[in-house]
C-alpha cells in the first residue's frame, strides 16, 4: 500500500517534485515511530513488558478459545433445535443460551489459562508464589521464632537461590531486664461483689 502511494504520483507525473518532497517526509515520519514508542514506554511505565506479554498470551488465548466455544455452541445447539423441532429458522434461544454459557465460562477459563501460562512461561515466578503461599500458611500456626527463622531461610533459598543467606534479628528489648510474669485474674462475679 505504501509502495503504491509512493510510486503512483511518480508514475502519473514523472517530472514532478513529489518524490523529492514526499520521500524525505515519509522517511522522517517512519523513523518517528520507534521514537514515539520509546516515549510511550518511558512516560507510561510500560517497561514491565513481562506483564504485557503475560496478559497478551492469557487474553489472546482466552479470546480464541471462547470464540471457538461460542461458535461451536451455536452450531451444535442450532443443529439440535433443528433435529428436535424440524425448523430451520434462526432461534434466538440458541444465541442467548450460548452467550450465557460463555459468560459463565469466562472467569474459570481465564484462571485456568493463567495457571497454564504461568507454569509454562513463568516457572520460577509461579514456583516462588506457590512456596511463599505455603510459607504464609505455616506462619499462621507456628509461634517458635527459631523454627520460623529456619523455615524463612529455606523459603528464601528455594525461591531466590542466593549464594548466601543470613537472617538478622533484633534482640528482644526485655533482655537483661527482669520480666514480669503475666497472671490471669479470674473475673469477679456480681454475687461476690
Amino acid at each position: 500500500m505504501v509502495t503504491v502511494l509512493v510510486l503512483l504520483p511518480t508514475l502519473i507525473f514523472p517530472r514532478s517534485l513529489f518524490p523529492l518532497v514526499f520521500l524525505p517526509v515519509f522517511i522522517c515520519a517512519s523513523l518517528l515511530y520507534p521514537f514515539t514508542i520509546g516515549i510511550a514506554i518511558l512516560r507510561y511505565r510500560l517497561w514491565d513488558i513481562d506483564l504485557i506479554i503475560n496478559r497478551t498470551l492469557v487474553y489472546g488465548t482466552l479470546t480464541v478459545t471462547l470464540a471457538l466455544v461460542y461458535f461451536g455452541l451455536i452450531l451444535s445447539l442450532q443443529s439440535l433445535v433443528h433435529l428436535v423441532t424440524g425448523t430451520i429458522s434462526e432461534q434466538p434461544l440458541v444465541i442467548v443460551a450460548s452467550t450465557l454459557a460463555i459468560a459463565a465460562l469466562f472467569q474459570p477459563l481465564r484462571r485456568r489459562i493463567q495457571r497454564v501460562i504461568d507454569r509454562r512461561f513463568y516457572r520460577r515466578k509461579y514456583d516462588a508464589a506457590r512456596i511463599v503461599a505455603a510459607f504464609s500458611a505455616t506462619l499462621r500456626h507456628e509461634v517458635d521464632l527459631s523454627q520460623l527463622s529456619e523455615q524463612l531461610m529455606m523459603v528464601v533459598e528455594e525461591t531466590m537461590q542466593p549464594t548466601h543467606v543470613s537472617l538478622w534479628l533484633r534482640p528482644p528489648e526485655h533482655e537483661g531486664k527482669q520480666r514480669a510474669l503475666w497472671r490471669a485474674i479470674a473475673p469477679v462475679s456480681s454475687e461476690e461483689r
